[in-house]
């Protein structure tokens, strides 16, 4: 699980990558856990609290500089 400090770190660039493939690696859990396949079913919930985490640095990167 990632924090907020460590997302504000990056570049606005480099967070969209993160975001994007955490996102895919979210649909490829999901998928394995309709499958009943996955082990870890809480690294649903900190996927996506990690996406959430990295989207509102975004957003705050986007209201500073605007």
């Amino acid at each position: 699980m990632a924090k907020a400090t460590e997302f504000r770190e990056m570049a606005a660039d480099a967070l969209e990558g993160k975001i994007k493939e955490l996102e895919s690696q979210l649909y490829t859990n999901r998928l394995q856990a309709g499958l009943g396949k996955l082990e870890n079913t809480s690294g649903l919930r900190h996927l996506r609290r990690d996406i959430a985490r990295a989207r509102t640095v975004l957003q705050e990167k986007g209201l500073q500089s605007a």
